[in-house]
């Protein structure tokens, strides 16, 4: 069996003196795979990132990633984050986006850190934008600039929130092709929210659905597994079915 690279035990997330999002959550994501949370709008997926980074603490339960429960440290993260809407410095060209890890955290000399930065530009095909301004840019572009920064410090593995929102199908896919080849080509372990069934089926090796109304685990599996799932309700995600109010 793989390596586990992130086990949550009897998890509960949600909001401080607000009701849960999750309960009872268990769950294991391992080396090399690219994992999907999705689900229903407020489900709590952008929530379960964010204290799978470190960004909020767990209501309850317990998870593990890398070995270490996920906290904010002063010294330099062991995974790459892609947020929701890019969130690129505009006050800064698009290089000294990638070069702002590399001189927070590492010693090297500032030709190095720019040699660097260019490099993971070229990784994901804007080597020639490294001047420009992040608002001269198409959302595509800012999507593949964010990824090149979460690369910049060379981790093992990814978190990425919903990264190709708001694209146009075709930049969607493009989105996709260029996420499964650097997980593939680089032994990325891959963490992604989406609710883009398109991602689903093209790139995700596993996923597991969280259902807002149980506030739990609805299914987990394949993705193939989950669309000839015996509960209607899975089925009707895939199938784009929508529920009663």
């Amino acid at each position: 069996m793989s390596e586990v690279i992130i086990e949550a035990s009897d998890l509960a997330i949600g909001w401080p003196a607000e009701e849960l999002l999750l309960e009872h959550a268990n769950f294991a994501v391992y080396r090399g795979e690219i994992f999907a949370i999705v689900g229903r709008s407020a489900s709590g997926k952008s929530t379960l990132l964010r204290v799978l980074v470190g960004l909020e603490p767990p209501r309850g339960g317990e998870v593990r990633v890398l070995g270490r429960v996920p906290a904010l440290r002063r010294e330099p993260p062991e995974y790459g984050v892609l947020f929701q809407e890019g969130a690129l410095f505009n006050s800064l060209t698009v290089a000294r986006n990638i070069e702002l890890p590399l001189s927070t955290w590492t010693d090297l000399p500032q030709d190095a850190i720019r040699a660097l930065a260019r490099a993971k530009l070229r990784l994901v095909g804007l080597e020639t934008s490294a001047d420009r301004a992040p608002s001269t840019l198409s959302g595509g572009m800012k999507k593949r600039v964010a990824l090149a920064r979460a690369l910049a410090l060379d981790p093992s593995l990814m978190f990425l929130d919903e990264p190709s929102s708001g694209l146009d199908p075709v930049t969607s896919a493009e989105i996709d092709l260029l996420i499964i080849r650097l997980a593939r080509g680089f032994g990325l372990t891959v963490v992604l929210v989406t609710h883009e069934l398109g991602s689903i089926h093209a790139i995700v090796d596993r996923c597991i659905l969280l259902d807002r109304e149980t506030k739990s685990i609805l299914a987990v599996g394949t993705p193939d597994e989950l669309v000839a799932s015996t509960n209607p309700r899975v089925r009707g995600f895939f199938a784009r079915v929508a529920e009663d109010a």
